[in-house]
Order: C-alpha cells, then sequence, then structure tokens
C-alpha cells in the first residue's frame, strides 16, 4: 500500500493541527499516511515512504533548527528520495512573517534529493504549500485537507 509521512514540528500545537488535517486529507484520497514530529522521525521513515510533507513554524523567515537538523541529516538518504512526492506547510505569527521563504526552505531540500514537488496554484490559496497565521481556523483546516487529499492523489498517479 502506498504511504505519505507528514513529519513536522510545532511547539505550540499549531503546526500539528495542520499536520493532522493534511494527513486527513491523504487519507480521503485512499492512501496511507504517517503524521510524526521530527523529533520521533528516522531517515527509514524517509525511504519507505512515497511521499513526505514537511510542516514546520516560521522561524525568522526560515524552517526552525530542529527541522533544519533533520534536513541535514537526510544527506545520508541521498539518491534514495528521488521521485518521491514532497510538499510543505508552515503556520507563524504574521502574515508577512516570512511564510512563503520557509516553504522554499524546507522544498529547496526536497528538490536536492530530486523529489517531485506539489504545488497548489489555486485550491488552498497559497502556491507553495497551506499556511496558517496562528491557530489554524476551519477554513485553513479545510485547506490543509485538500492540500492533502492532492498530496495523496500524485502519489497514487506515481505509484
Amino acid at each position: 500500500m502506498l504511504e505519505v509521512l507528514i513529519v513536522y514540528y510545532s511547539r505550540t500545537g499549531n503546526t500539528e493541527k495542520m499536520a493532522e488535517a493534511i494527513g486527513d486529507g491523504v487519507r480521503d484520497a485512499g492512501v496511507d499516511v504517517r503524521v510524526k514530529n521530527v523529533e520521533e522521525t528516522t531517515l527509514d521513515d524517509l525511504q519507505t515512504a512515497d511521499g513526505v510533507v514537511l510542516g514546520a513554524p516560521t522561524y525568522f523567515g526560515s524552517m526552525p533548527g530542529v527541522m533544519k537538523e533533520f534536513v541535514d541529516r537526510s544527506i545520508k538518504v541521498r539518491r534514495k528520495l528521488e521521485g518521491k512526492v514532497g510538499a510543505a506547510f508552515t503556520s507563524s505569527n504574521s502574515i508577512s512573517g516570512g511564510n512563503e521563504t520557509t516553504l522554499i526552505s524546507m522544498i529547496e531540500a526536497m528538490l536536492c534529493h530530486g523529489m517531485i514537488i506539489i504545488g497548489d496554484p489555486i485550491k488552498t490559496g497559497g502556491h507553495y504549500g497551506v499556511v496558517s497565521i496562528g491557530k489554524p481556523d476551519d477554513e485553513t483546516l479545510e485547506a490543509c485537507k485538500e492540500f492533502g487529499r492532492r498530496v495523496g492523489e500524485l502519489v497514487k498517479k506515481l505509484g
């Protein structure tokens, strides 16, 4: 069975709520999902998944150190993630807090692995991934679910 791994870091719980909603969307697409805190995720987890979604709060316009450290460790599995689906999401306190640069920082890491990145030109309102400003409201959680569904659908097409 195909599987998507959602790796997140969440200090306040906002990013975790988004991760769970994205997972619901992946399940709705008929794909298995594992939602894991980055601190509990192994490089083996990355290798066994058919798709990987990274999510983290925006810290100074980029991903927080704990996510960056995980991404840096992923060099050990270079070439083993090639062709897998990748996507990103973030949360922050401000609309001008560097959300897009945070998404791009996670997407850049996945591109270095040769992953196939899914963006969203219309449905969730963010070209690079889903963003929540503060606690995710119902509309944002619905966008997360739709984003997850799209990830799941692409994993099925490529699987």
